[in-house]
């Protein structure tokens, strides 16, 4: 026999787990083992809880092994967060790997009206004929940006550009990151990851501002 949810909790509770609120982002990290989708989540998570913002970080389990896909998701809400499944619509998909646009279909469930952010040297409208994707299509070189700041890691520079399109403070989202960084990093690669950090925030920022009407 066959179990759903349905079968297991009632459906005042069914609702309360399943909807999503009004003012919620939800977003969809997509990138391969060992690429940092889990750890930019979590700082992501962490930036907008100095805001004073609800949040949620979680990764979705799987073979943990170096280049095999990753995703992970963030929920950010003002109110209270009531839902507890998986990141099923997106507002927000970020895909930390190029490679990732054939093989894992990032644009799955994607809001109509919501944001593709790609790291590819590739035009808007170049991913919009492979993806098929209508809504905003946000382009930057996050490999180039992470190779010019010394990092080699392209995690940072796309957390940077997941922080301006969601209009965060990007001094505090930078003080968060530095934060977190200091714990583990010596200071010089602290800066160089606060560098590409601001190079990705400044890219993704530049593309919407530039972006055709």
């Amino acid at each position: 026999m066959a179990w759903g949810l349905s079968s297991l909790f009632p459906p005042a509770y069914n609702a309360r787990l399943f909807r999503k609120e009004g003012d919620m982002k939800e977003i969809r990290w997509h990138g391969r083992g060992g690429q940092g989708a889990k750890t930019v989540s979590q700082i992501l998570a962490q930036i907008n809880l100095r805001e004073g913002k609800h949040v949620q970080s979680f990764p979705e389990y799987g073979p943990e092994r170096s280049g095999a896909p990753v995703r992970a998701y963030n929920r950010i809400s003002d109110k209270e967060i009531l839902i507890h499944s998986g990141v099923y619509h997106p507002d927000i998909s970020v895909v930390i790997d190029e490679s990732l646009l054939e093989s894992e279909n990032p644009t799955e469930g994607l809001n109509p009206e919501g944001t593709l952010l790609v790291n590819t040297k590739r035009s808007p409208e170049e991913i919009k004929k492979l993806t098929g994707y209508s809504g905003e299509i946000i382009c930057l070189d996050a490999d180039k940006i992470a190779k010019e700041a010394g990092t080699g890691f392209p995690n940072v520079p796309m957390l940077g550009a997941v922080v301006a399109v969601l209009g965060s403070d990007p001094k505090l989202a930078e003080g968060e990151l530095k934060g977190t960084l200091a714990k583990r990093l010596s200071p010089e690669i602290v800066e160089k990851n606060l560098a590409a950090f601001r190079a990705g925030y400044e890219a993704a920022k530049g593309a919407r501002e530039n972006a055709p009407a």
